[in-house]
């Protein structure tokens, strides 16, 4: 049986509350490219951070946060599905690549040579620890120049980790030095510590066209992932999609140089050099940050 309410009379609340989420869901939804802050919404509101978070969940059903995120990822949508947009272009369309994203302003980088690739690490003297982290046992190489290396490994398989990495250049000098890669660990994983005035540098050791692909993977968005297909469309070879697969899978500073961000077809999770578990772990990590 069909059944009609018909509303007799005005049941719009009372009080200001309604107002407030009416003019906090008008606001995000005119400017979410610009993924406003908790703090930027309540200021151009007259309201504390705190009451307002607590009035729009109370109200919505969710946070200003997850409001935000869920319209975005409905225009995101509809660049994909309507207008074809390949996802790198999507995600700066909507604004996840912006200066809120204090992960890809965090890092600084530079590339060796193709003289000093060839040399196979020959004159480098990198330094190296193994340090507890969100994902496992990390462990961190540098140099004078930078962060070289940084891979991950479970309890008791940290030889294996340090002997898969050494092997990338075996002619450098390996010297372990907790003092100097503590600093590395402190800033790597706690997001409060990730500052553009203090980035933290990296040295891409690889071929010409590894560190085209390893630049390219620093253009993902903080939480973001794309398609190897995308990557290789970014660095001008759309056709070298499995060559951009490999150089991926070679990429030596893990996580923060973010090979995980980069899936296979279709969206599918793909192999990962750490396992995809950790792929799977830090994917999420970084949403919950984002």
């Amino acid at each position: 049986m069909d059944m009609i309410a018909n509303l007799q009379t005005d049941i719009t609340p009372d009080g200001p509350d309604y107002d407030i989420v009416r003019r906090v869901i008008e606001l995000i939804t005119e400017d979410y490219r610009d993924q406003p802050s908790l703090e930027a919404i309540a200021a151009r509101l007259n309201q504390s951070p705190t009451q307002l978070q607590k009035t729009f969940t109370r109200w919505a059903g969710l946070s200003p946060k997850g409001f935000l995120q869920a319209v975005t990822l409905d225009h995101a949508k509809r660049l994909l599905r309507k207008e074809d947009m390949p996802l790198l272009e999507t995600s700066i369309e909507v604004g996840l690549s912006g200066p809120s994203r204090l992960h890809d302003l965090f890092v600084t980088h530079e590339a060796m040579s193709p003289g000093e690739w060839k040399a196979k690490g020959g004159g480098l003297t990198i330094r190296y620890g193994f340090h507890i982290c969100p994902f496992g046992v990390a462990l961190i190489m540098v140099t004078d120049r930078g962060l070289a290396g940084l891979a991950f490994s479970d309890s008791g398989s940290e030889r294996a980790c340090l002997e898969d990495m050494t092997c990338r250049w075996p002619n450098a000098e390996y010297i372990e030095d907790l003092q100097a890669t503590i600093p590395y660990a402190a800033r790597i994983f706690q997001p409060g510590k990730w500052s553009s005035e203090q980035p933290l540098r990296v040295v891409l050791i690889g071929t010409d066209f590894q560190v085209r692909v390893w630049q390219s993977l620093m253009k993902i968005p903080f939480g973001k992932a794309v398609t190897y297909s995308d990557i290789a469309n970014d660095i001008g070879r759309p056709t070298a999609q499995r060559a951009v697969g490999a150089a991926v899978g070679a990429n030596p500073i893990s996580f923060v140089v973010p090979c995980h961000r980069a899936l296979g077809k279709n969206g599918a999770l793909t192999g990962y050099h750490w396992g995809l578990t950790r792929k799977r772990a830090m994917l999420g990590w970084e949403s919950a940050h984002a």
